[in-house]
């Protein structure tokens, strides 16, 4: 028996809906967080990504930069660490080889934050700060995904 096991076993079986209540709480507890770092750190600015996009200012690359580290570390962790918060082990798969899928995809989502204006990360954070054609955006983002879901079967993958 491993040591997941033993501790599900040993948990009272009447703890599953607090448990998950907190879990909830605790992601809405960060996603506010977050998006708040975004809108403090000028992240969800039009102008900001303008700014980068013209080469005429480092803040959004620093604040890229410094997210690709923090997903690096966040990656090694979760490989040498993982696990879910029931102590079963969190297994990451490595990416598929091949050009086509990054090429494309790359192509469509600079489309998409060209004629948006923003990356899809901040929708929900400038809806809660009341940008409400992000609204238009939203829904092009579902259709988006829809769609890619209809047709992935076709798609150079």
């Amino acid at each position: 028996m491993t040591a997941a096991q033993r501790r599900a076993a040993a948990r009272p079986a009447d703890d599953s809906a607090p448990r998950q209540a907190t879990g909830l709480l605790t992601y809405l507890l960060v996603g506010v967080y977050f998006g708040t770092v975004l809108v403090k750190s000028e992240a969800a600015s039009w102008y900001r990504i303008q700014e980068m996009f013209r080469f005429q200012d480092f803040h959004m690359f620093g604040l890229i930069g410094s997210a690709v580290v923090t997903g690096m570390i966040s990656m090694f962790l979760l490989r040498r660490f993982g696990q879910t918060r029931d102590g079963a082990a969190i297994q990451v798969s490595p990416k598929e080889t091949g050009w086509k899928r990054y090429v494309f995809g790359g192509l469509a989502f600079g489309v998409g934050w060209g004629l948006a204006g923003v990356c899809p990360g901040p929708i929900f954070v400038l809806l809660g700060a009341g940008v409400w054609p992000m609204l238009i955006v939203l829904a092009s983002a579902l259709l988006g995904t829809y769609a890619y879901g209809v047709w992935r079967g076709r798609l150079p993958h």
